[in-house]
């Protein structure tokens, strides 16, 4: 398959039974204020979570990232975000996420990534998918090894990346 990258003729949503993932409309940014981070920066204000969404569709629109909010479909509320980021050199894509503390534990995540690895292979003709974290943080560990990630490489200081495999059978 040939890779289908950013933009798109329309923002791609997609969704299971539970969870939505699509753009963040800007009167969103205040729903997120606290787990807005992107490229390795966390906004304090909203003008900083709203520079950074500005950020975020401009990557989009040149064709290096894609960024989804999380949306619980029951209560419409935006759980938080994931997405590829970084380009897609090699037809790799690296799947970064963040969640709204409140909504820990209870299978956002889960949801969330199977739908973006899903759109990642089917759609966007990736790979392989990457995924950094820190050797620290125990559920992003765990939820990488129950998605089958394996753990590729120890990078500086505290993060580890993990990777995702697409065969040509998947």
């Amino acid at each position: 398959m040939e890779l289908q990258l950013p933009p798109y003729k329309e923002y791609p949503i997609v969704s299971n039974e539970r969870i939505l993932l699509r753009q963040i409309k800007s009167e969103e940014i205040k729903d997120i204020l606290e787990i807005s981070f992107y490229d390795g920066k966390r906004a304090s204000t909203i003008e900083e979570a709203s520079a950074m969404l500005q950020k975020i569709d401009v990557d989009y629109q040149d064709g290096t990232s894609i960024h989804w909010g999380i949306f619980d479909k029951l209560t419409t509320i935006l759980v938080g975000t994931c997405g590829y980021y970084r380009g897609f050199a090699d037809a790799t894509g690296e799947l970064g996420c963040i969640l709204r503390p409140a909504y820990y534990g209870k299978g956002y995540m889960t949801s969330a990534l199977q739908l973006a690895i899903g759109f990642g292979k089917e759609q966007m003709g990736l790979k392989k998918i990457i995924a950094i974290t820190t050797k620290h943080n125990n559920p992003a560990l765990h939820l990488l090894n129950r998605l089958s990630f394996v753990k590729t490489q120890d990078l500086m200081g505290d993060d580890v990346e993990y990777e995702f495999i697409i065969r040509k059978s998947d």
